[in-house]
């Protein structure tokens, strides 16, 4: 297979990504053309942030093209498409290996510890020797966890810090809602740790069946939904791994879905803005940083 790359303006860009796709590319990718150089631009600011930058000065675009794909048809099919088509310069074709993708890409997935009890383990990783057996055993707790479209495999600080809240205090039989839930991780993590019915609530119904799937995966009942669904009442654990500006706007549901003497642990928030979220939180209940990692932190606090 072939690639064909050429380089074009901002205003370009979709016309001409629109134009390839019809004409027969496979797929189509916008790169910045400056990247890795001292011109590169970063598009995307820290969470809740307003990036600074909102469009590349110069676009790559990387058109996939299948067997036999001829490259002139797909460079005709731009012409008078928010422009001329690109000058012979502009653009150039390069091959692309041969390769076990989906192999490849399970390679980028391996174990992932957390803390001293719990692992993170790919299915197909299920069977190699060394690790834990799904489920919890000998105080060690393992969760199969394939990456998929919801948000949460284990990877990121924000997800280490709320496993690792769980760990450190769930005693056994708790009551459990996780809001924006994701892939389901932390309801299952609670479920393996000892907690009762557990909730794993999100707006997303792409989470919502990845968090039912790999709870059933993990053979651990979570109860999952959308938002409407969850009953009315409390829990004595409730965590919420989000960002910031959400959690400051759900800040007074949140902490009345805590029942008294419950635990409310948040996550997906920087440690500059602890300060703010927790100030949301004040007129229901204090949190302070529990623990930070890698510039997040996650907020506790136990309602009266």
């Amino acid at each position: 297979m072939r690639e064909l790359v050429l380089n074009c303006p901002e205003s370009q860009a979709e016309a001409w990504s629109d134009a390839l796709l019809e004409a027969g590319a496979l797929s189509v990718s916008v790169e910045d053309a400056d990247g890795d150089t001292e011109h590169e631009q970063a598009l995307f600011g820290e969470p809740g942030t307003e990036p600074e930058v909102l469009a590349w000065r110069r676009n790559r675009l990387v058109a996939l093209l299948a067997d036999g794909d001829d490259p002139d048809h797909l460079l005709a099919a731009l012409d008078g498409q928010a422009g001329p088509a690109p000058a012979a310069d502009d653009w150039f074709l390069r091959d692309v290996p041969d390769a076990d993708w989906v192999r490849l890409t399970q390679s980028q997935f391996g174990p992932i510890v957390v803390g001293e009890r719990i692992w993170i383990v790919p299915s197909w990783h299920r069977d190699d020797a060394g690790l834990p057996s799904v489920g919890a055993r000998d105080g060690i707790v393992r969760i199969e966890l394939d990456p998929g479209l919801a948000f949460g495999t284990g990877s990121h600080p924000t997800t280490h810090l709320c496993l690792e809240w769980l760990a450190a205090h769930l005693q056994g039989g708790e009551t459990v809602l996780d809001y924006g839930c994701g892939s389901g991780i932390l309801a299952i993590a609670a479920r393996l740790l000892g907690a009762g019915p557990t909730w794993g609530v999100d707006i997303d119904e792409q989470a919502v069946l990845a968090t039912a799937r790999n709870a059933a995966a993990n053979r651990v009942d979570v109860q999952a939904g959308l938002p409407d669904a969850l009953p009315a009442g409390t829990s004595q654990v409730v965590v919420a791994n989000i960002l910031s500006n959400p959690l400051k706007m759900l800040a007074p549901m949140l902490a009345a879905r805590v029942a008294p003497g419950g635990w409310l642990a948040l996550s997906g928030v920087l440690e500059r803005q602890a300060d703010e979220v927790s100030q949301a939180y004040a007129p229901h209940l204090p949190l302070r940083v529990w623990a930070a990692r890698d510039g997040w932190v996650c907020l506790a606090g136990r309602r009266a």
